[in-house]
């Protein structure tokens, strides 16, 4: 399983590494052969919306060559979703199996065009700003629809990240990730 981490500038943080921490757990604990990901940004270095300045891996691959590709959220998806370029790049993940957003992340995936008749969620503060990408706006912490998985506000990445974990590789998995995160507040949805 190749893993995709979408950054750019002015993202929160938390978004990213709460997914990242939990999901990463699927090669440690040897879920499945060969697990990758690759840090990828329509740039070389991106800044988060508190100033660290993280450099990526990867400048604006194309994504039909990941199994997963994840978005976080953060202010700045209020724009990006209208950043013709930067969708035309999220866009190249038409192909791949998993997309999976937090917070405000899914305002991306939606303005790329991946929600339409999907149920999905994000930030509770941006519930009116997702409406006209998908179906439904759910009121959850997370949801999945096919193969879209979408959090809440941002330690829903926490959640969100053992619930794919879960769903690819199983309740033992997830379990075992859960405990190697201290992390009591995960309830296994199988």
């Amino acid at each position: 399983m190749k893993m995709a981490f979408v950054l750019f500038d002015k993202m929160t943080l938390l978004d990213f590494s709460g997914f990242c921490e939990a999901v990463t757990w699927l090669r440690m604990l040897n879920a499945f052969d060969d697990v990758t990901w690759e840090f990828c940004a329509d740039r070389e270095q991106v800044t988060d919306d508190r100033g660290l300045t993280l450099r990526a891996g990867r400048v604006s691959p194309n994504l039909s060559a990941y199994d997963l590709v994840f978005i976080p959220g953060g202010l700045s998806t209020r724009q990006l979703r209208y950043d013709a370029e930067f969708l035309d790049w999220i866009r190249t993940a038409k192909d791949v199996p998993y997309k999976v957003s937090v917070c405000t992340g899914a305002l991306i995936w939606g303005a790329a065009g991946f929600l339409e008749g999907k149920r999905a969620t994000t930030n509770p503060s941006a519930y009116e700003l997702l409406e006209p990408y998908c179906a439904e706006v759910a009121k959850a912490r997370f949801v999945r629809d096919g193969n879209v998985f979408t959090g809440g506000g941002v330690s829903a990445s926490i959640d969100l990240g053992l619930y794919v974990v879960e769903s690819l590789a199983g309740p033992d998995i997830a379990k075992q990730a859960q405990a190697k995160l201290d992390y009591p507040y995960y309830t296994l949805q199988t």
